[in-house]
């Protein structure tokens, strides 16, 4: 219930700062009422439908409520940005008088807006992430490990709106990159393995030289992670749990570990996310020691444990405006490469959404990483 009234009074905030101000166009009043009358009863259905058992109703009711999530930030956003550029004009108003259709123009102009940047931001999360190519500089890399490449996904999101189709184009296209190794750094699915094993099953088709690993994220306890667990690994992927591999590649090795989420020990304290234990029993003269950790977050006890280089995703790049701004707020990096003391940090964009789909200067991404001499 306090949920539905806080969204009534937001709901209750754009009709007041729009409605009014096109009387010059009863139909687009009654439309902007009854659209922002279905967002704040459907909206909550983005977060409940799960509990509807009957399909195709649950996810119908999913990607109308996740839909109007994404309609009704922007329509918020801007509806807050026209009254804030309106202060000043307001203002100069006692000098100069102000064109009398600047008003209705604008608030005209805030719902056409927000349906664009809806539109486009549906085209760029629905379409199939495209790659980006990094080279991550190592110093005292083995000859034999220069250009050693890892393809990257992370917070793909297989649920409601996410399903095999999208998620076997992005199979295809991590196979078309010929990778040493493929890493997944969590947040793969919302939803329990009875309901989307099928959707996750392309994941068995991966191919590369050393296999594909897994780390779980939040959204990974959130769904049954134990269960998780076990059929990801019935699928042939490598589930790395506060623990590492050697891979030898030439007459190098290169030491992949991989934690548990960094809050997963708020559900199964025996998953508590712990670099040191994972590098434990590393080869001394193991000269590349690679992380893998869904949070950014982690890069602080990866850098105290001595890894080279951390994987994360998490952040989604903020996925769309304005929440971009806030990511910083809980993890040390956004998007891209960074370095922490003598940690290479690297955060994908994620390769999928979460919520309403939805991007906005944040394009979703499969990462080509290639390790390089430094």
């Amino acid at each position: 219930m306090a949920l539905m009234f806080i969204l009534l009074l937001l709901h209750a905030y754009v009709g007041w700062r729009l409605i009014p101000a096109l009387a010059f166009a009863p139909p687009l009043q009654w439309l902007i009422a009854a659209l922002l009358l279905a967002s704040w009863l459907l909206m909550p259905m983005a977060l409940l439908a799960r509990r509807i058992r009957r399909q195709p109703l649950s996810d119908r009711l999913a990607w109308t409520g996740l839909l109007l999530m994404g309609l009704f930030s922007s329509l918020f956003v801007l509806t807050l940005l026209r009254d804030v550029l309106a202060l000043p004009l307001w203002a100069a108003s006692f000098w100069w008088p102000l064109p009398g259709w600047l008003a209705p123009a604008s608030a005209a102009a805030v719902p056409a807006l927000a349906a664009l940047l809806t539109l486009w931001g549906l085209v760029n999360a629905r379409r199939t992430a495209q790659v980006v190519r990094v080279d991550v500089p190592i110093a005292q890399l083995p000859a034999a490990l220069h250009g050693f490449s890892i393809a990257q996904i992370s917070d793909v999101h297989v649920g409601p709106t996410i399903k095999r189709g999208y998620l076997q184009a992005i199979v295809e296209r991590i196979n078309a990159l010929q990778a040493d190794m493929v890493a997944v750094t969590g947040d793969l699915v919302d939803g329990s393995v009875q309901e989307l094993a099928h959707h996750v099953a392309p994941l068995a088709g991966l191919n590369s030289r050393h296999g594909t690993f897994f780390v779980t994220g939040n959204h990974e306890y959130y769904s049954g992670a134990h269960a998780w667990v076990d059929e990801l690994r019935r699928l042939g992927l490598s589930v790395l749990m506060n623990e590492h591999v050697l891979l030898r590649h030439g007459d190098a090795s290169l030491a992949l570990a991989g934690v548990a989420d960094f809050s997963a020990h708020h559900f199964d304290e025996s998953h508590r996310s712990d670099p040191q234990a994972a590098m434990a029993g590393v080869p001394a003269d193991t000269r590349v020691r690679v992380l893998l950790a869904h949070q950014p977050r982690s890069a602080a006890a990866a850098a105290e444990a001595g890894f080279h280089l951390q994987l994360s995703g998490h952040t989604h790049g903020g996925q769309f405006l304005p929440w971009n701004w806030f990511v910083r707020l809980q993890q040390p990096f956004t998007a891209g490469l960074n370095r922490w003391q003598g940690l290479w940090v690297y955060t994908s964009r994620g390769t999928g959404y979460w919520g309403p789909p939805k991007r906005l200067g944040a394009p979703s991404e499969i990462t080509h990483l290639r390790l390089v001499t430094a």
